[in-house]
């Protein structure tokens, strides 16, 4: 009988973690060992972006550091569904922190180490969009200004999910919230307001930004390990689909990541120093609707009247997102 080589395609592919493929090419969630630091028996929503996120971008930092890793954790999704007092699913040392100061006690945790010498020891700050770009800005503004040895990580779902959807600076134009309703002569949450964290992130020149997606777990997990190995101020800010905040089934957490990409929504990149570096590129580039249709916050654009003026705004904003990071391939 002649013998027939069997062929493995998933090398290359969005596959998230196969144990075919080489140890070198394996993501960190296909190996055995992992850390599993966000551990199982927490409250998170089905399909929460932000559990998969934490949970991806935590063990990355612990197989980086030889697990000689501290977590200051902002107040938020993340913290209420991981920690219900008195019992938690953290299985590293891990600190709560206030719902606006989680930048500034993961400076304090590294200055005791520092002062300690326990240079190994590495410091993780981590929340929400709210805590974040709202809330914990100018402690955030702060850490990047001194260039403290803290790797902030913000899990963006872009509103604060946590107490009911109510609209964050990090929420998009149109959006429905619980205070950006759907009524009126301009819907949703209104254009020209807002933060772009990752751009003041490199506006402060620190030594490394990036931005992922759940949706491109080596990506993630790369530009985590690549965090851990530098010194100073370090930011990645994580895009995490929420199906309860934007009312979409909970099995199209990693499509609407993919979608948030591959639409230009979301750039993926990388910067150092203030200049980009590396970005990921589109493999398929798709209209702005195929996101926005995923999603009931964004329903009231496409009823009998489609608010076709809203829809082009939005396409244009992915358009120069596309434009301003270079997301195309030659010839797109």
């Amino acid at each position: 009988m002649e013998q027939t080589t069997v062929k493995f395609y998933q090398t290359g592919t969005y596959t998230v973690g196969n144990r075919l493929l080489g140890a070198d090419q394996r993501s960190v969630q296909a190996n055995t060992e992992r850390n599993n630091s966000l551990n199982s028996g927490h409250r998170a929503c089905q399909g929460c972006g932000e559990a998969l996120g934490a949970r991806y971008a935590i063990d990355a930092a612990m197989q980086a550091t030889d697990r000689k890793l501290i977590a200051a954790n902002a107040t938020g999704c993340l913290e209420v569904f991981s920690t219900p007092y008195p019992e938690t699913s953290w299985q590293m040392p891990w600190i709560h922190s206030l719902f606006g100061n989680a930048a500034a006690v993961a400076t304090g945790i590294a200055a005791a180490m520092r002062v300690k010498g326990r240079t190994d020891v590495r410091v993780v700050a981590q929340g929400g969009d709210g805590g974040t770009t709202d809330i914990g800005f100018g402690c955030l503004s702060g850490m990047f200004e001194r260039n403290d040895d803290v790797l902030y990580i913000c899990y963006d779902n872009e509103a604060y999910m946590n107490t009911g959807v109510q609209r964050s600076s990090a929420t998009p134009p149109a959006a429905r919230t619980a205070t950006t309703m759907p009524v009126g002569p301009h819907p949703g949450n209104v254009f020209g307001q807002g933060k772009n964290l990752p751009l003041i992130a490199m506006a402060h020149e620190i030594p490394y930004v990036a931005t992922a997606t759940v949706a491109d777990l080596h990506d993630l997990e790369y530009k985590v390990t690549k965090a851990m190995s530098i010194h100073g101020a370090r930011y990645i800010h994580i895009f995490v689909p929420c199906p309860l905040g934007w009312g979409a089934p909970s099995h199209d957490t990693i499509r609407l990541a993919r979608l948030a990409h591959e639409t230009g929504f979301f750039p993926v990149f990388e910067a150092e120093r203030g200049e980009v570096t590396g970005r990921s590129k589109i493999r398929r580039r798709l209209p702005i609707e195929d996101f926005l249709r995923a999603q009931k916050r964004f329903a009231h654009l496409f009823g009998q009247m489609p608010d076709t003026v809203t829809i082009a705004k939005l396409q244009a904003a992915a358009d120069r997102n596309i434009r301003r990071f270079g997301l195309l391939e030659e010839g797109q």
